[in-house]
This record gives structure tokens, C-alpha cells and sequence, in this order.
């Protein structure tokens, strides 16, 4: 599984950082830092909790 986030689209509102904290956080200014580009399959629901709570439809997975 691969992370794929579209940057020109990230507002970084932090609904991923919830969702799943050991692959996404957001930095001290406020910007999306992906923690785990390529996250192993026992963290696809998290991944996809985040990709669902995105209010800006920036992140996907690949695989």
C-alpha cells in the first residue's frame, strides 16, 4: 500500500492525524507531514478512515 497525498489540494486540517497517527502528522505550522509513505497492510483501515475524513478528497492510496 502506498500514500498518496495531492498537495495543491491539502489544507491541512488534521482529520488524517486522527485517524491514523502513526502514518500522518501535522507539523507545527500547521502543514501535513506523512510519517509512513508506504504503511504495512495492518494499517490499510486507519489509512482508509483517513482517506474517508478528508474534508478535501487530498489523499488516496495505491498499491
Amino acid at each position: 500500500m502506498k500514500v498518496h497525498v495531492d498537495w495543491d489540494l491539502c489544507e491541512g486540517h488534521g482529520q488524517c492525524e486522527y485517524a491514523a497517527p502513526d502514518v500522518f502528522t501535522i507539523d507545527d505550522e500547521g502543514q501535513l507531514e506523512v510519517l509512513d509513505e508506504t504503511p504495512d497492510e495492518g494499517k490499510r483501515k486507519e489509512v482508509e478512515l483517513a482517506v474517508r475524513r478528508c474534508p478535501v478528497r487530498a489523499l488516496a492510496i495505491g498499491d
